[in-house]
């Protein structure tokens, strides 16, 4: 039950970060389809600073630069969709569609040039990284903590904050509500729906390296199995709301930690239910979430649309 606590908090802290993102860029006005390409350019940033990191750094050391390397990567690539989106007025969705498909691409060809100026033979797109990895993790008992866990809940707790405590939450809110009424008392709907963008690429490229974080490797032409779909399934289902997203999370999360540790539950591997139907838990749940909660959606009445400050 321990590891199943474990895995359930680590999954958790991976949707409630890439959730949080996708609802800071829709709470600006703009959908973020892209968020499963964002946590792969982030997951490469941080997985490529733990590799190259000294063996034998202080630990601290390790963990700010990851989470730097990650949040940079997530933020620049996420600007993509700044442009395209906020610049020249494109199809969110088929940008966010775009940028997943080449997020995946892109990562594995750098990884296999990485890997092939290092050793010839190596065509590999794995990145390993298991020298430098328990720096990020800490252990209490049985129980395998790691700080990521740490960091979603403060961003939790930032985000709550941010949004609804602060001058700038409230004006970011107010853009994707009526981008026109907001522009009428003076606010940047350009500036905003920027923030929210670049603020969905940072916590979208910290969910990637924390999600890849549970191994001691990466092969990212395996990309992050749909975990920024779900998450934007846990986003939809807490109502664009920091306090629901992570219960919605913790949700997700067990169903996925189930399948990585069902086999250690005696009750639950008697069942002899294949592996494949555990895995296919957190997926199916969402279908069902989306089913019964895009009903009452609180979503933000402009998302999607392109802003037009001639219109009114």
């Amino acid at each position: 039950m321990v590891l199943l606590l474990q895995y359930m908090l680590l999954f958790a802290s991976v949707l409630a970060l890439v959730a949080l993102g996708g609802c800071f860029s829709e709470h600006s006005g703009v959908i973020n389809l892209g968020l499963e390409g964002v946590m792969v350019i982030g997951a490469l940033g941080g997985a490529l600073v733990l590799k190259y990191m000294p063996v034998g750094s202080p630990a601290i050391l390790i963990i700010i630069l990851t989470v730097i390397g990650a949040v940079l990567c997530g933020a620049l690539y996420s600007s993509l969709l700044g442009i395209a989106a906020i610049k020249f007025n494109a199809d969110q969705t088929l940008v966010g569609t775009a940028m997943n498909m080449l997020a995946t691409a892109v990562a594995s060809v750098l990884v296999k040039a990485i890997n092939l100026s290092e050793d010839s033979s190596n065509t590999s797109s794995v990145v390993t990284y298991i020298d430098n990895k328990p720096a990020l993790t800490l252990k209490i008992g049985g129980f395998e903590f790691n700080w990521f866990m740490l960091l979603a809940l403060l961003a939790v707790i930032g985000a709550y904050i941010l949004l609804y405590k602060t001058k700038f939450g409230l004006r970011l809110m107010a853009c994707g509500e009526n981008p026109q009424a907001a522009d009428s008392v003076g606010i940047n709907v350009y500036k905003m729906r920027w923030a929210g963008v670049l603020l969905s690429g940072i916590l979208g490229g910290l969910g990637g390296i924390a999600y890849i974080t549970a191994g001691s490797s990466w092969t990212f032409e395996t990309g992050v199995a749909g975990y920024g779909f779900l998450a934007l399934a846990v986003m939809i289902f807490g109502q664009w709301k920091p306090q629901r997203i992570i219960l919605a999370a913790l949700l997700f999360g067990f169903f996925r930690a189930l399948g990585s540790v069902y086999s250690g539950i005696d009750w639950l591997a008697a069942m002899s239910i294949p592996s494949t139907i555990y895995n296919l838990m957190p997926y199916i749940i969402s279908l069902i979430v989306l089913m019964f909660s895009s009903r009452n959606s609180a979503a933000p009445k402009s998302e999607g649309i392109p802003y037009d400050k001639g219109s009114r």
